[in-house]
């Protein structure tokens, strides 16, 4: 059955700035609809991440599923950001509930930015993986394993995580989601990171909600501080506030732009 050509906005997340941060597409649906054709929009519009959101009439809130190009994934930051602001723009008011593959996730707004309240954990340390030395090219000071499933590894600055020129073929056979990599950093941001997951369809993520789950535990602990200013040191770049105000959660904050909007023009279908 052919439905109304579902309306997309193309928005930069993490950024107050066009064309940095992290671009993701946002598809708003008004019926239920099929993975496989998502799937297949997702590969469309090839960024790292095309959101779908369904409002849920009897949940005051709306269901929210993620696809990078080639796959369907748990959770992920910037497109869920991106899709707050398109319905603060667009059609909600107050705080917004997301539901789903991890759990209810809410999203409100204060201080000129949006704050996403996702689950988070300290990654524990792992044995490192044969391979990642040269997947990297890079001697990691350590290694640990995240809730998230993603590979954490340590470099000692800044500049050694900027002159990262990693193996995309090696990455991608490691046994993990992505790798994270991250370093301390100098004022006004208390560490950097970057975000490798060609395994599903992601070389480097520009900036990656996911992976500061991840991180903002591990340099909480390192730092002494529940409350972080990160920069994702992508081409692209961006900035990520961190809160670490409840156990097992962490609210992160930013901005964004929304660069274009416009409709499908193949309709919902069941493949």
């Amino acid at each position: 059955m052919l439905t109304a050509m579902p309306p997309f906005w193309i928005v930069d997340a993490f950024t107050s700035a066009p064309f940095e941060g992290n671009p993701a597409a946002v598809v708003l649906m008004d019926t239920p609809y099929d993975a496989a054709w998502a799937q297949r929009v997702a590969a469309e519009f090839n960024l790292s991440e095309t959101a779908f959101a369904r409002h849920y009439d009897d949940r005051s809130g709306w269901e929210l599923r993620w696809f990078t190009p080639t796959t369907e994934v748990d959770l992920c930051g910037h497109a869920t950001l991106a899709t707050a602001h398109v319905l603060a723009s667009e059609t909600s008011r107050g705080p917004i509930r997301f539901f789903t593959r991890s759990g209810e996730l809410v999203v409100t707004s204060a201080e000129g930015r949006y704050w996403m309240d996702f689950p988070s954990a300290a990654p524990t340390p792992a044995a490192i993986p044969p391979g990642l030395h040269e997947a990297l090219d890079a001697q990691p000071l350590g290694v640990w394993s995240g809730a998230t499933g993603d590979l954490l590894a340590e470099l000692p600055d800044a500049e050694a995580l900027r002159q990262l020129k990693p193996n995309m073929s090696l990455l991608k056979q490691l046994p993990a989601r992505g790798v994270i990599v991250t370093a301390p950093a100098t004022a006004p941001y208390d560490f950097v990171s970057r975000f490798f997951a060609p395994a599903v369809g992601v070389p480097e993520d520009p900036v990656t909600g996911s992976a500061h789950t991840v991180l903002a535990p591990f340099w909480a602990d390192r730092l002494n501080r529940s409350e972080l200013f990160a920069r994702q040191i992508s081409q692209r770049g961006g900035d990520v506030l961190l809160r670490l105000e409840k156990p097992g959660r962490v609210l992160i904050g930013g901005s964004a732009v929304t660069i274009m909007s416009g409709s499908l023009s193949i309709p919902n279908t069941t493949l």
